[in-house]
């Protein structure tokens, strides 16, 4: 018995011992679901030293910090315990589910790995969690604002939206990228173009801060009700001072990135009143001014005049129609002219947009133009105004009257038929030309030598013919890019074709370019991330102007979508495709 109880306590105690010496070496994030704008932690753990360790690729991440090393030894009970951990912080590149793949690091001669992990970034969030920032803490010295001109406009009213970046004096920024752009559904917009960046004072909250301009953006709201405005997020390079000085007693400073989000924000869009509501009200919010005007009032028959219907001032011009003009059935009438000259700045659209009709009258007399009217909703007063223009009158001096004969070929009222003339049935030819015909030889004949030998000589170009369509057939990657290059020709001749119809010609057009990319870089449907794109694209040599102008169309097929769009920008949209795809074809290596 004695045997078998010792037997029992030694085989305790070197299970004990072996549980005890078990190699330790996981991986554990700080979380596994985040906003694009925030960071995440990562940390390699290990409970005996190593050597030669080999961190993942991190591909879609950006590394901003790491790796950072820590180690420990602590005895607890007689009992010596050993923690070493690799860490890194990490932001996204973009939105999705990914994977971290597996670390290594060889401990006592053997390879050991952690297992992976997966993670899901979803869009950004209002205030991005930064999880043990290995950087001094900078919540308090920088902040991105969204100004809102107007939290509770009308339909159609224009809103502005600016963004500020707010510094503390005693911090710096040398660097920053975008990595959430808002997308503002339900809203027309436009980005106000700023010139160079500009460093002001101001204050937030009470206290001194430098600032700059980022970003001014127009907004019409199209939908009543609760609307959101998605955040603008940036990550941001910032030079913060550090408690070690130099020998000249100045302090030192040290860089620490940031992912900053100026929040989204909600905007209340309130409907048009429906009480006196003109019938001919199409959507015009703001201060305009109406008129009717003609190029002339006095012409002849047969010659032209330019009439022309024109709304100026400061609102939505863009967003309503004009009303159309009336005129007398006897005056030629052409399909009017679209003139617009409007201009967009932090004051909302402003200009004059214009319709001019070809008039061009048939017979003498005075032609009366009737009055029309326009109709808008004044901002200022909350009420709805209506505009009429003038009656006006042209008068046709010369030119045949409405009630003349249009035939005159029988005069003084006889009604005789005319003597037929000798040339009445010159067109009946009374020469024949008759050929005399010889029976040939058949079998000397160009066609019968044809028939014999054309079977022969088609044999072999049959067997060239098929050799060759059978090398195009096995040709799996040149069938895709000649089958995406014969889509994207289609698809751009199906926007043309769609221009003025705003949905099919952007479907078109986005078919188009994503055919055009599966045709020259063999970029699959499912890598058609903007990032992706830029980076193949640059990596071929294209140059980077270009880059920017293919993405961009990219983005306004994406946006046009939920906003207003007018045949003009159509247009400018279908020429900008097809310059930039003729510009990557031309540069691509």
């Amino acid at each position: 018995m004695k045997t078998i109880k010792h037997i029992t306590i030694l085989f305790i105690v070197l299970v004990t011992s072996i549980a005890s010496a078990q190699v330790k070496f996981e991986a554990k994030v700080s979380k596994k679901k985040l906003g694009v704008n925030e960071r995440l932690r990562i940390d390699f753990e290990m409970n005996e030293d190593g050597d030669n360790f080999n961190p993942p690729s991190f591909q879609n991440f950006n590394v901003v910090a790491g790796p950072n090393q820590s180690v420990s030894h602590s005895w607890v009970n007689g009992k010596k315990s050993f923690n070493k951990t690799y860490s890194y912080f990490l932001a996204p590149k973009k939105q999705g589910k990914f994977t971290i793949n597996q670390a290594t690091i060889e401990i006592k001669g053997e390879i050991y790995k952690t297992t992976p992990i997966t993670v899901v970034v979803s869009k950004a969030v209002d205030k991005p969690n930064d999880p043990n920032n290995p950087a001094i803490d900078i919540d308090d010295n920088i902040h991105l604002v969204a100004e809102v001109s107007k939290t509770s406009p009308y339909l159609n009213e224009g809103i502005t939206v600016v963004y500020k970046l707010y510094v503390s004096p005693n911090t710096g920024v040398s660097n920053w990228r975008e990595t959430s752009s808002p997308r503002y559904n339900d809203f027309w917009s436009q980005n106000i173009d700023i010139k160079g960046l500009k460093i002001l004072k101001g204050t937030y909250k009470g206290e001194d801060y430098r600032y700059v301009v980022l970003r001014k953006t127009v907004l019409y709201p199209q939908k009543t009700g609760k609307l959101e405005i998605e955040p603008l997020s940036l990550d941001i390079t910032v030079d913060v001072p550090t408690n070690r000085r130099n020998i000249f007693g100045e302090r030192l400073m040290t860089q620490a990135h940031k992912s900053i989000s100026a929040g989204s924000r909600n905007i209340n869009v309130k409907p048009l009143p429906e009480n006196n509501k003109p019938a001919n009200f199409t959507g015009a919010v703001g201060d305009f001014n109406f008129k009717v005007a003609t190029s002339k009032t006095e012409l002849n028959a047969s010659e032209s005049l330019q009439a022309t219907v024109s709304v100026s001032g400061n609102g939505n011009l863009k967003l309503f129609e004009l009303p159309k003009l009336s005129l007398p059935s006897s005056l030629e009438v052409y399909e009017p002219e679209n003139k617009d000259k409007v201009r967009t700045n932090i004051n909302g659209m402003q200009g004059t947009r214009s319709e001019s009709y070809t008039v061009v009258p048939q017979f003498k007399g005075k032609y009366p133009l009737p009055s029309i009217s326009f109709s808008y909703f004044d901002l200022q007063t909350e009420s709805y105004k209506t505009l009429s223009s003038s009656e006006l009158v042209i008068d046709v001096l010369e030119g045949p009257t409405n009630n003349e004969s249009a035939n005159n070929a029988i005069a003084n009222g006889s009604n005789k038929q005319p003597v037929l003339s000798n040339d009445q049935f010159a067109f009946i030819k009374t020469n024949a030309n008759f050929v005399s015909i010889k029976k040939k030889n058949f079998f000397k004949t160009t066609g019968f030598w044809t028939a014999l030998l054309g079977p022969l000589l088609a044999i072999p170009l049959a067997i060239v013919f098929r050799n060759k369509r059978d090398e195009r057939l096995a040709d799996v990657t040149g069938n895709k890019i000649r089958k995406a290059d014969r889509l994207a020709k289609r698809y751009l001749s199906e926007a043309k074709r769609a221009l003025g119809q705003k949905e099919a010609f952007y479907v078109a057009l986005e078919k188009a370019l994503h055919n055009y990319l599966k045709a020259k870089l063999q970029i699959e449907t499912s890598d058609f991330s903007k990032d992706k794109i830029t980076e193949t694209l640059n990596e071929r040599e294209v140059e980077n102007t270009t880059v920017s102008e293919f993405v961009s169309i990219l983005q306004n097929c994406e946006l046009a979508r939920y906003t207003p769009i007018t045949q003009v920008e159509m247009e400018q949209d279908y020429e900008k495709a097809s310059r930039t795809i003729s510009e990557i074809d031309k540069q691509i290596r």
